[in-house]
């Protein structure tokens, strides 16, 4: 059953996510309350990583509200791709660390699905990084996210959450084409 929490919270992190997408600022505070929102819901769900995600992305958000307005010496920080090199070591440093913290939850609480639990933290944690850095590749990183938070969703009957991760998913790659355009009109 969809709850009112489940309702406020994809209403917040959809603002946030299409703001996002057409590299709109507000989509930092409108983030805040929506992750706070599902730290919540994700806790009486018993999906601690998702919990601890959350907890990152109201922090990351603030963090980002800030460099995106003036991350280049007091100017807005553009658009621009990741190096090669930092993409390369990230997909299996992001593996690693979703096994080792996998097996915390697995060892350690009664979380549901462990390893592909964290599996979306640690990749949320790299996209989102790449986002505050307004990297085109973050789109990229929350097509994996959103591909398996769906199923991951849908599984402990939070079917809002996990169709609007469809719709996410779409508006990644949506957002991943805009952003590529945009990049290439900056440099």
């Amino acid at each position: 059953m969809i709850g009112a929490l489940e309702i406020a919270a994809n209403a917040g992190a959809t603002a946030a996510i299409l703001l996002a997408g057409r590299n709109n600022v507000h989509t930092w505070w409108t983030g805040i309350v929506g992750c706070a929102l599902f730290g919540v819901l994700f806790y009486q769900s018993n999906l601690y990583a998702d919990v601890a995600l959350q907890g990152f992305f109201v922090v990351s958000s603030v963090a980002g509200w800030v460099q995106w307005r003036r991350g280049r010496a007091g100017s807005e920080l553009p658009i621009s791709h990741a190096k090669i090199g930092a993409v390369a070591w990230i997909v299996p440093a992001g593996v690693a660390a979703t096994a080792a913290y996998g097996a915390l939850l697995h060892h350690y609480t009664n979380a549901y699905a462990p390893f592909i639990d964290s599996a979306v933290l640690v990749f949320s944690v790299v996209a989102q990084l790449l986002l505050m850095q307004r990297k085109v590749e973050n789109w990229a990183f929350w097509i994996l996210v959103n591909t398996v938070a769906v199923p991951l969703y849908a599984s402990r009957g939070l079917y809002l959450t996990a169709f609007l991760y469809a719709c996410y998913w779409v508006n990644a790659i949506v957002s991943w084409l805009w952003w590529r355009r945009l990049a290439r009109q900056g440099a």
